[in-house]
């Protein structure tokens, strides 16, 4: 048990006189347990925050004083929640182990709701033809004989949430779900016993075969993203070479190394620390870390970064934060509180079960109340009772939302959009305002070529061919052009200059203008085009200047334009150099800008436009965007997105068009207005249906027919996000107008 444990080790000491300590907590089965973690903990004293990350259950403790975190465990426990302290390889095993046991429910709920069918059919088509009442009931025993074990493994999910609910007082989707099912299946035992025509175990173990598969679903997103979101760790390094006094170069742990140390960085290795360059000259690839794509020319007194990539020479660093305290550490601790933050969400499903779970309960035990206190036998006032509880049952609430879900994702997909969180459909409907990342969001991912046309094709297919012997990010996109894949035979690279090779007794040369011998074309390059990185070629006597740029996604414009016309504020937000990102938003139409920012700066930006009271969908896919991504209400991410990028963004699209971010908006606010429709069909056919229940018009087999009906209506409503497309897609005016009407008709 936690409680056991001598939690002092697991605390972190702060530099400010604070105490911090990570907690995995058991027993979390819906949004509403964040505030009543929190909530529950936040008379501790002492204590500054508690803040539950609902993704991941960890809970994050920080204090001043001398509060024992032990007291934080036991009044978790007397909440009815289990902790112990926070290890990311445990959190996964028992996550894998959740998932493996949600599969085996979900398995053992569909072969025996096959089974089941089968024999319920039999009994179904038998009733109106010549089944003798001896086969019928022989049938229905069989039915009990799976659907009894079937239920008891297979409702375990939701038996135990609901009780672990009742345990603290309060009531969830599953409780209804749970007293339901029990209910029903009671009932059809009596009622097999006393030999009735109907019993209700195919409708029982059908209901929690499709509760299961959406259960194990979110299991498996939340899981994902778990699990990719342990990349960041690929980008530390785990060894440095310390250089001594006499400038001797040892292998030490990163977390050996202290402010002031120095430390060698190779060519090819990832720089471990934050630091200052005292000597050497380099390139640096920051692309994941700050999100800058061009190579930084490094040299004495520049500041590097944990986890940039060192390309050309090597760079003695002064250490100024290693292991804690840089820039890494910075983007993991802003993504874990901005996850913990927007994790807070209720989905609109949780919110109406709150208040009609009760309901639920008080018209079943009304119905038996009054039915036994006018004069009818137990038996009929609890057949009455349990139509009434079925009728009621939330099995059009239950899949008034996650219908509309599954038709709006298969909607998405088609759109080459992939869904990440249960939720971000209802998020991405009400957003007002778009901020975009610039470098491989707004434009492609991978640098092309601009000047292709300006270069003779022999030319450019042998730089191309050379360039497929060299690892320089400039030479790629080279490289890219190269219509023969085949690299010349007994290429050389010299670092930090360029790589070179004979052919048919002629020198090629790729690399820096001053290896190539075109200092003068490349200065005329550089005065007409500032925005690109140069690359320079030359073939004998023949001088070529490759322009090399990141190139707008080809529909960018008319993107940015039908995110407008949906009453979107569109907005650039990026790393990159400012004077890099001005002329992409004139391009583009988009006036409010900002180049330079660090996350901080980012989150700031997002935090700032929240007190304004706006909604934020935020479109990016660098290292240094995931906290941003994290921070906003909701979040896109490019496919080609670092692992962690992708983890921390609610939806991901495919593809080299930007239309997509357009798509998921129209189909998102589509989709939310048919939740609400939805929950309207189902509210509406309760108001009918009930009264008829309340006074014995309606038999337990009836209410199982309407409560079907309920379902088959929210399913035929949820169909018609199917055909919802952005105005972007649309080919004029007039089918933009058709867009709008099917988004207002929703």
């Amino acid at each position: 048990m936690a409680e056991t444990l001598d939690l002092s080790v697991y605390v972190k000491r702060q530099d400010d006189g604070t105490s911090h300590l990570d907690l995995a907590v058991e027993g979390i089965d819906c949004a509403a347990c964040i505030g009543e973690i929190e909530g529950g903990l936040s008379h501790l004293p002492g204590l500054l925050s508690a803040r539950l990350n609902y993704t991941t259950h960890r809970l994050s403790l920080q204090w001043t004083g001398g509060l024992d975190p032990a007291r934080a465990v036991e009044e978790l426990r007397r909440l009815g929640y289990r902790a112990h302290p926070f290890k990311a390889r445990a959190a996964e095993e028992e996550e894998t182990r959740r998932a493996q046991w949600l599969l085996k429910c979900l398995a053992v709920a569909g072969f025996a709701s096959m089974n089941i069918m089968l024999l319920a059919v039999s009994v179904w088509s038998g009733n109106v033809t010549d089944i003798s009442p001896e086969t019928r009931d022989f049938f229905h025993w069989l039915a009990a004989l799976i659907s009894l074990p079937a239920v008891a493994y297979a409702g375990q999910p939701f038996f135990r949430s609901a009780l672990g609910a009742l345990r603290k007082g309060r009531t969830n989707m599953d409780v209804p779900i749970t007293i339901g099912i029990l209910l029903a299946l009671v009932m059809s035992v009596i009622e097999t016993v006393n030999h009735a025509e109907h019993t209700y175990f195919d409708s029982v173990v059908m209901l929690l075969f499709f509760l299961l598969c959406g259960r194990y679903l979110d299991q498996a997103m939340r899981r994902r993203t778990r699990a990719v979101a342990g990349n960041l760790a690929s980008l530390r390094a785990e060894v440095a070479h310390r250089l001594d006094a006499k400038g001797e170069a040892t292998l030490v742990p990163v977390a050996a190394l202290a402010p002031g140390d120095r430390v060698l960085v190779r060519p090819g290795e990832r720089i471990p620390v934050d630091g200052v360059v005292l000597s050497g000259t380099s390139e640096a690839d920051e692309s994941l870390v700050t999100g800058e794509t061009a190579l930084r020319a490094l040299g004495g007194g520049d500041a590097v970064y944990a986890g940039s990539l060192n390309h050309a020479g090597a760079l003695t660093v002064q250490v100024t934060a290693a292991g804690q305290g840089t820039l890494l550490d910075e983007v993991e601790r802003l993504l874990d509180n901005a996850s913990a933050a927007k994790s807070r969400y209720r989905q609109l499903a949780d919110r109406v079960a709150r208040a009609y779970a009760p309901v639920v309960h008080i018209a079943a035990a009304l119905t038996a109340i009054v039915w036994i206190a006018t004069g009818a036998s137990v038996h009929d006032a609890v057949i009455t009772a349990v139509a009434v509880l079925i009728i009621t049952c939330p099995c059009a609430l239950a899949l008034a939302i996650p219908v509309v879900q599954v038709v709006a994702s298969g909607a998405l997909f088609r759109a080459n959009v992939l869904l990440n969180s249960g939720d971000a459909l209802e998020r991405l409907a009400s957003v007002d305002t778009v901020v975009f990342d610039k470098t491989g969001t707004l434009t492609l991912p991978e640098a092309r070529i601009a000047n292709t046309a300006a270069i003779r094709p022999d030319l450019l297919e042998a730089a191309a061919r050379l360039a497929l012997s060299s690892h320089h990010p400039l030479a790629a996109a080279a490289a890219r052009e190269a219509r023969d894949a085949r690299p010349f035979e007994g290429a050389v690279e010299e670092p930090g200059k360029g790589v070179r090779a004979v052919v048919d007794g002629v020198e090629l040369r790729l690399g820096s203008p001053a290896f190539c011998g075109a200092e003068d074309l490349a200065a005329a390059a550089a005065a007409e085009d500032a925005q690109a990185s140069l690359i320079a070629f030359s073939y004998g006597r023949e001088r070529a200047v490759l322009r090399v740029r990141q190139a707008l996604r080809p529909d960018a414009a008319r993107t940015v334009r039908a995110l407008q016309a949906l009453g979107l504020d569109c907005r650039i937000l990026s790393g990159d150099r400012p004077e890099a990102v001005a002329p992409v938003a004139g391009t583009l139409g988009i006036g409010s800008w900002q180049g330079g920012a660090k996350p901080a700066e980012k989150i700031a930006v997002l935090e700032r436009l929240k007190g304004e009271g706006r909604r934020i969908l935020m479109v990016g896919d660098g290292l240094n965007d995931a906290p941003a991504l994290a921070a906003a209400d909701v979040s896109i991410s490019p496919i080609t997105a670092a692992d962690l990028t992708q983890a921390q963004a609610d939806a991901v699209f495919l593809g080299d068009r930007l239309a997509p971010v357009a798509e998921a908006v129209a189909i998102s606010r589509c989709a939310h207005a048919l939740m609400r429709q939805n929950l309207v069909i189902a509210l509406v056919y309760n108001l009918f249906a009930v009264p008829l229940a309340f006074l014995g018009y309606v038999t337990p087999l009836v209410a199982a027919l309407a409560m079907s009906g309920s379902s088959s209506l929210v399913t035929l409503n949820a169909l018609r996000a199917r055909g919802v497309r952005a105005p972007a897609q649309q080919p004029n005016a007039s089918r933009r107008r058709s867009a709008a009407a099917v988004l207002q008709g929703a």
